[in-house]
């Protein structure tokens, strides 16, 4: 009888897209298995994942807001719920291995899977652990981190450093400079910028770019621009203007815009970070400072120490981001040992290692 694996987790695309490759990946090395994602209702995973080609079930639970408490009174009910919710799930799709990537719908699913003593997997994307990856990596089968130092966070013996599962076309990217700058219908001739605002869009970035835009084509660069919601209609506007400039709320062929780009400034999520590190694009990263633990922040300075990325501060980003991204595209020498040092910390196969992982176990 085929194996049943339950994937949980989303709410960004650094959660939704490690978990489809991760799936893909044991797809590929087991065509018999069976999958089912469970996510939170009406976020991002609900509609990513059937794109996919996957099933998905949605909780209705939500997480702790920080910025007003009053909007937390609710929780303990949605969270007794959502219980209820994968129980149903569990009885209707009773699975052999159930994996977390991180996100509202991890810690209600993998909680009830392990208090029936079935094999639970966790991977966190991120230099610092959220709080529901580290209450649930005690009983966890196996967990998998993107990097090294994480065992203040949980056991040691049941970490396996994996890196983080970067989409299959980024990770197997053969598209030329040329060929990818056609797909966005510019010129070969200028220095592209591309510039990304994480799957949900980031207001500092855009704004840097709507305040500066003239600068930036008076410096002779071209942009991709990924705007996310968050000031989408005032960047089509600017775009429609400048013939040098493509911009969309969602890049849906993300390795076309990395094959394209010779610069890139964009956030410095989990999943952003791995995948520039196979692009091996110089980058300007602007972490978000409302991350828990600021943990963007912590990501982007592991590569900042290295000398494979700048960063300039959410807080700055309007008045220097765009000075950077000129400074950066006027410093060829920079900008080539950027791109050697990313080469060097560049992992293409963290799915195929969690997936044979996870395959010993069930």
């Amino acid at each position: 009888m085929s194996k049943r694996i339950i994937i949980a987790g989303g709410g960004t695309g650094g959660h939704i897209f490690p978990a489809i490759a991760i799936a893909n990946a044991l797809q590929r090395k087991d065509p018999s298995l069976q999958f089912l994602f469970v996510g939170a209702a009406g976020k991002m995973e609900m509609e990513k994942v059937p794109q996919a080609g996957y099933e998905i079930k949605g909780l209705d639970i939500a997480g702790f807001n920080r910025s007003s408490l009053l909007k937390n009174i609710t929780l303990p009910f949605k969270l007794v719920k959502s219980f209820f919710q994968v129980k149903k799930i569990f009885k209707t799709f009773p699975p052999d291995a159930v994996i977390g990537v991180g996100g509202y719908s991890t810690f209600p699913v993998l909680k009830y899977a392990q208090a029936r003593g079935i094999p639970t997997f966790i991977h966190e994307s991120n230099s610092f652990a959220g709080k529901a990856n580290i209450m649930l990596g005690k009983n966890a089968t196996r967990v998998f981190t993107a990097t090294d130092g994480m065992e203040k966070f949980f056991p040691a013996d049941k970490i396996l450093v994996t890196g983080n599962p970067v989409r299959q076309a980024i990770a197997s990217m053969n598209i030329s400079r040329e060929q990818a700058l056609r797909y966005f219908s510019l010129p070969p001739d200028k220095l592209t910028v591309l510039v990304v605002g994480g799957s949900l869009g980031a207001r500092s970035i855009n704004e840097a770019v709507i305040t500066h835009v003239g600068a930036l084509l008076k410096a002779g660069l071209q942009l991709i621009w990924q705007t996310g919601k968050t000031l989408s209609k005032e960047a089509t506007e600017i775009a429609v203007e400048h013939k040098e400039i493509w911009a969309n709320e969602f890049i849906t062929e993300m390795q076309q815009a990395y094959a394209a780009a010779d610069i890139i400034m964009a956030r410095a999520g989990a999943m952003t970070v791995a995948e520039i590190c196979v692009a091996r694009k110089p980058v300007i990263f602007v972490p978000y400072p409302f991350a828990t633990e600021d943990h963007q922040t912590v990501n982007a300075t592991r590569l900042v120490d290295k000398g494979a990325a700048w960063l300039v501060k959410d807080s700055e980003a309007k008045d220097q981001a765009i000075a950077k991204v000129i400074a950066l595209a006027k410093d060829e020498a920079t900008r080539k040992y950027m791109s050697e040092t990313l080469t060097g910390l560049s992992v293409t196969d963290a799915d195929e290692r969690i997936a044979d992982e996870i395959l010993k176990t069930i």
